[in-house]
């Protein structure tokens, strides 16, 4: 579910591509710009952002793809709004992944660092899109940090992005938590300067069937850091069993092979693993082919979900060893 978004831009950044690709290998994917943002109508009411706005924008579109039972991913501004869906509609979630957001929605935007950010939209709009790249989300300045810019840039206008704010200060569904049935996982992966961890604590400890997942790491986001264990969580919670299906023998891998399919797994583009490791661009895609061939891989995808099941495996050898 949306926040601001252009998913037309975010399908040019590799690592955010490569998540939904890895999601699709054993799920449904659905995805949809929010009203005003991306591909929707930009020609909207500025005061029809609210909460039962976003939650008319998603029942047309399950109505439209003809999906009577799904689960939700609420990121960020959507967290409320997929909260609100499952408590009016328990028939229709099978299960809710929540990460970045909350039910009251000016908790999720009370760091100091996000109100300064804020202040830019009205400002100079394309500083607010570099400034939330490189600070908000924790973006460095590679080619995916820009491309990361470019797609806030484009997601909306700065008046369609002012209203959207605005009007999330005043969402607030927390008396619908105790309505929500479906099984839900909430996820949290942010430093001291972002969300406090116990707007999540909280979040997870007032839902009916909830567990809380704190992962390792400072980057506010899902799928950047360690996006293999990011993609596992997420299958996992929503295909139970899904990754314990008897797994075959690894392949043997060089000791660069694995160098080069762990940068890859971290969602490293061909030319930041050649500069991480020190070696050509050619020599790095040589390497690819190489492992691709050994593993049975058609491509980035499969090699990262290759990644995180040799990962969970090691994982589980430490703890039964």
């Amino acid at each position: 579910m949306p926040s601001l978004s252009n998913i037309v831009a975010q399908w040019r950044i590799s690592w955010l591509r490569a998540a939904y690709e890895g999601l699709a290998q054993h799920l449904t994917v659905i995805l949809y710009d929010g009203r005003g943002t991306g591909s929707s109508d930009r020609d909207i009411d500025l005061g029809d952002l609210g909460v039962e706005a976003h939650l008319r924008d998603l029942r047309a579109v399950l109505d439209h793809a003809g999906v009577e039972r799904a689960s939700l991913l609420g990121y960020y501004h959507s967290v409320a709004t997929a909260i609100a869906f499952a408590a009016r509609n328990p028939s229709a979630v099978e299960r809710l992944v929540l990460f970045g957001g909350a039910p009251r929605m000016r908790e999720a935007m009370r760091p100091a660092q996000t109100r300064a950010l804020l202040s830019l939209i009205d400002q100079d709009w394309g500083l607010f899109a570099d400034a939330a790249a490189t600070a908000w989300l924790g973006w460095d300045a590679a080619p995916s940090g820009r491309w990361t810019a470019e797609a806030f840039r484009t997601a909306t206008t700065a008046p369609v992005a002012r209203a959207w704010f605005d009007a999330a200060e005043k969402i607030d569904v927390t008396g619908e938590l105790a309505a929500v049935r479906a099984p839900t996982l909430v996820m949290h992966r942010q430093g001291e300067q972002q969300i406090e961890p116990e707007v999540f604590r909280r979040l997870a400890a007032a839902l009916p069937d909830a567990r809380l997942v704190e992962r390792p790491g400072s980057t506010p986001t899902l799928f950047m850091e360690d996006p293999a264990t990011d993609l596992r969580l997420i299958t996992d919670f929503v295909r139970p069993g899904l990754a314990r299906q008897e797994k075959p023998a690894a392949p043997a891998l060089t000791p660069r092979e694995n160098d080069v399919l762990s940068r890859l797994a971290a969602g490293d583009s061909n030319a930041e693993i050649a500069r991480q490791l020190g070696i050509a661009v050619h020599t790095v895609e040589r390497h690819l082919g190489n492992l691709y061939r050994k593993i049975g891989a058609r491509g980035r995808t499969d090699a990262v979900l290759y990644a995180l099941r040799a990962r969970e495996g090691m994982t589980e050898n430490r703890h039964t060893g």
